[in-house]
């Protein structure tokens, strides 16, 4: 018997949703679109992957997808502004 306990690490689609909303911040409208995207769709994946006990990064995924859905309202938002201005 081994009495080694395996530590819940952070899933990487979860650390993944977090880096794509930071980027979907910092760029322009249609990249930060795609980055948006991608925070949602790595989000829900880091969300069904926290369900497991060998992984966490269920705050973290939620915090991604809704991260991501802000930040597709900011690309609208900045797409608007480049089309007026």
């Amino acid at each position: 018997m081994s009495n080694e306990t395996s530590k819940a690490a952070f899933s990487i689609p979860s650390i993944i949703s977090i880096i794509a909303v930071i980027l979907s911040f910092k760029a322009g409208s249609i990249l930060g679109m795609i980055m948006a995207g991608v925070a949602i769709l790595f989000g829900m994946l880091g969300i069904l992957l926290s369900m497991s006990s060998a992984k966490r990064g269920g705050i973290l995924s939620i915090l991604g997808v809704v991260g991501g859905a802000i930040g597709v309202i900011a690309a609208i938002i900045k797409a608007i502004i480049w089309i007026v201005g």
